[in-house]
């Protein structure tokens, strides 16, 4: 009885066929590229995320040293839209220049530098942000006169990756040079 109940045994562990082996192995490839596939759109968007958040924070921390440097100011000399010249004490360390230039190979992006003295330029200058979509980040230089007022500068840093208004962020401030004379 043992015998035969061992035979019944042995007699049914044949294996799978190749046609069950293919079948499985065409299902698990579908399933594993369904997976993959979400890994890696996940993967990139994680990326994508992370340099968003880099641009950000990079123009964040710009617009506070453009705002202690503007502040510290006491007379601002705007040559063009794209760069300016803040006339600042010796104590406050001297003139700082802030200027904008394009990317090489880019139509759309702009980076910002901080240079010291009178003039800025990519080659001399510290970047202090990147993905400006923008060269004009100072437009408008407000001296009124008659109202008492300290003179005060605008500056907008519009930001994106995509160098469009497409998940576009933008800092924009209007500054007031503490040290300047009210007219």
């Amino acid at each position: 009885m043992i015998d035969r109940v061992r035979a019944m045994r042995l007699g049914g562990e044949a294996g799978y066929s190749l046609v069950e082996l293919l079948t499985v192995m065409l299902i698990m490839g579908v399933v594993m590229a369904g997976i993959t596939g979400v890994f890696v759109s996940g993967s990139k968007a994680q990326a994508d995320q992370d340099r968003r958040l880099q641009a950000q924070l990079s123009t964040r921390q710009a617009m506070d040293k453009i705002r202690r440097d503007i502040h510290c100011a006491n007379d601002v000399t705007p040559y063009a839209s794209n760069a300016v010249t803040l006339k600042l004490s010796s104590g406050c360390g001297g003139d700082v220049s802030w200027c904008t230039s394009a990317v090489t190979g880019s139509t759309n992006r702009y980076r910002l530098y901080r240079q010291l003295g009178t003039s800025c330029s990519a080659a001399g200058g510290i970047m202090v942000a990147d993905y400006l979509t923008s060269a004009d980040a100072f437009p408008i230089f407000l001296h009124e006169t008659g109202c008492s007022c300290l003179a005060s500068l605008r500056v907008d840093f519009p930001v994106s990756l995509k160098g469009s208004t497409v998940d576009a962020y933008e800092l924009t401030d209007t500054i007031y040079l503490r040290n300047s004379t009210r007219i």
